[in-house]
C-alpha cells in the first residue's frame, strides 16, 4: 500500500491509498481460504472447491468486496500514521475502477481537528499562590497517624460519638416490617453518618444489653421510593460497645510508626511533607491559572463531532465512577429524577472547554516543536508497568502502536503545559 497526501480543505483532509495488483490478489486469496467452506458445488467436497470454480459459478468478483474491506482495515491506520493525520470522524471513501488482476486506489476524505494559529501563550500573567503550614496542621496530621494505630476495646459505660456499637435491628413502617430493614450483628460507628439521619444520635448513651426504639424519617431522595420521606421505627438491641484506644504520642510511638527515633523528629518530617504538598498544590493552581489565561486568549471554533465525542468520553468516565460506588446510570437517573438526554446536554459546556484546551495545548506543542524522546516514553512505560505489575516490554506490546502514539502525545502536551507555566509572569499574591 502506498499512501499519498492530496489536499486539505477547511478541516477535511484527502489522501489516496493505492494497492498494486499483487496485494489485491493476495487479499482475495486470503478471503477464499477463509470462506471456501461456505460454497457448495456439485462434485466437490465442502471446503475443497477450487477458487476458479467458485469464481466461475458465483462471479469473478465474489471475493473482491471482502478483500477490499480487509485491505482497508489493515492499511487505514498505517496510512494515517505515515501521513500524520488525526481523524475526528469516520472516513468517506471513493474507489477507482476495481477489476480482477488490476491495481486500485481508494481516495479517503476524513475530518480532522481545526488548524489555527495559537497566540498569547508566552508570558501570561498569573498571581503568586502560597499555602502555609501551621502548628495545627502538624498536630492534625499527627492525630491521624495516632488514629491509624488505634485499637478497639470493650467498653462498659455508655456509648459516645466515635464509639463502635454492635447492634441487631428490625425496622417497620406503620407496624409492618419492610424489606432490607433488619440485620443482626451490624457494626456501626456512632457519628459516622452511615445510617439514616437521626438513627445514630438515638444510640448515644446506650450500654451493652440495652434495647432502644429508634424513630427516624427517611430522606425525600431515598433510593427506595416506597420509603422516601416516610417515618419508620427500628427496634434496636445493643450487643456491645467498643471504644477507640489511642497510643501515647511519645518517642516510642514515633519510632514504631516511622524511621525516626523521637517524636520531635517525626513532627519535623510531617511539617516538611505538608510543606511539599502545599508547594505542589500552589504550583498546580498557578499552572491552571496560566492555562486558563491562554484558553481565554484563544477563541477557536471546534467541530460538533469533537464535542459529541468528548461528551461520550465524559459520560463513560462518570459511569465508571458510579460502578465504583456500586451504582449504575439507570439507578442514578432514577435517584436524581433526570433523564440521560438532559444529563448529556449539561455536559456540553465542559466538553467544549476540554476539547478547546486540548487543541490549544497540542498547537503550542507543535509550535514549539516539542517531541517525545524514546527514553521519555520508556520511563513512562516503566512507571505504568510498575502500577500494573508487569514488565515494560510486555506493556509496550499490549498497548500497541496507536496507544503508544497517544502516550507520546501526552508527553508532548505536558511539555507544552510546563512551557506555558515556566514562561508565565508571576505577580504578587492577591
Amino acid at each position: 500500500m502506498k499512501a499519498t497526501y492530496i489536499s486539505r480543505e477547511n478541516d477535511d483532509v484527502k489522501f489516496d491509498m493505492s494497492f498494486d495488483a499483487q496485494e489485491f490478489d493476495d487479499a482475495q486469496i486470503d478471503v477464499y481460504k477463509r470462506t471456501k467452506g461456505k460454497f457448495t458445488v456439485d462434485g466437490f467436497r465442502p471446503g475443497k472447491v477450487p477458487r476458479k470454480i467458485i469464481e466461475q459459478r458465483y462471479g469473478e468478483g465474489v471475493f473482491m468486496e471482502e478483500a477490499i474491506d480487509d485491505l482497508l482495515n489493515t492499511s487505514y491506520a498505517k496510512a494515517l500514521r505515515e501521513l500524520d493525520i488525526r481523524p475526528i470522524d469516520q472516513p468517506r471513501i471513493e474507489f477507482s475502477k476495481v477489476s480482477k488482476g488490476e491495481p486500485f486506489t481508494a481516495t479517503v476524505t476524513v475530518a480532522t481537528p481545526p488548524e489555527f494559529e495559537v497566540k498569547d501563550y508566552e508570558g501570561v500573567k498569573i498571581h503568586e499562590v502560597r499555602y502555609y503550614v501551621t502548628d495545627d496542621d502538624v498536630e492534625e496530621s499527627l492525630k491521624e497517624a495516632q488514629r491509624s494505630r488505634s485499637r478497639l476495646v470493650d467498653k462498659d459505660g455508655a456509648a459516645e460519638n466515635g464509639d463502635m456499637v454492635n447492634i441487631d435491628y428490625k425496622g417497620s413502617k406503620d407496624g409492618i416490617p419492610f424489606d432490607g430493614g433488619a440485620a443482626e450483628g451490624q457494626s456501626l460507628k456512632l457519628g459516622s453518618g452511615s445510617f439514616i439521619p437521626g438513627f445514630e444520635d438515638q444510640l448515644i448513651g446506650a450500654k451493652a444489653g440495652d434495647e432502644r426504639e429508634v424513630r427516624v424519617t427517611f430522606p425525600e431522595e431515598y433510593h427506595a421510593d416506597e420509603l422516601a420521606g416516610q417515618e419508620a421505627v427500628f427496634a434496636v438491641k445493643i450487643n456491645g460497645v467498643k471504644a477507640e484506644e489511642l497510643p501515647e504520642l511519645d518517642d516510642e510511638f514515633a519510632s514504631d510508626i516511622s524511621e525516626f527515633d523521637t517524636l520531635d523528629e517525626f513532627k519535623a518530617d510531617i511539617r516538611a511533607k505538608l510543606e511539599e504538598q502545599n508547594e505542589r498544590r500552589a504550583e498546580a493552581e498557578k499552572k491552571n491559572a496560566a492555562l486558563e489565561a491562554v484558553y481565554e486568549a484563544n477563541d477557536i471554533e471546534i467541530p460538533e463531532v469533537m464535542v459529541e465525542s468528548e461528551k461520550d468520553s465524559m459520560i463513560q468516565e462518570f459511569e465508571s465512577r458510579l460502578r465504583q460506588q456500586g451504582m449504575d446510570m439507570e439507578q442514578y437517573m432514577k435517584y436524581t429524577g433526570e433523564d440521560v438526554k438532559d444529563f448529556r446536554e449539561k455536559q456540553t459546556g465542559d466538553a467544549e472547554k476540554r476539547v478547546k484546551m486540548r487543541l490549544i495545548i497540542s498547537a503550542i506543542a507543535k509550535d514549539q516543536g516539542f517531541e517525545a524522546a524514546e527514553h521519555e516514553v520508556d520511563a513512562e512505560l516503566e512507571k505504568m508497568a510498575g502500577m500494573y505489575g508487569m514488565g515494560a516490554d510486555n506493556l509496550r506490546e499490549v498497548l500497541g502502536v496507536d496507544q503508544l502514539d497517544t502516550l507520546r502525545d501526552d508527553i508532548r502536551n505536558r511539555k507544552a503545559v510546563d512551557y506555558i507555566y515556566e514562561s508565565a509572569v508571576v505577580e504578587e499574591e492577591r
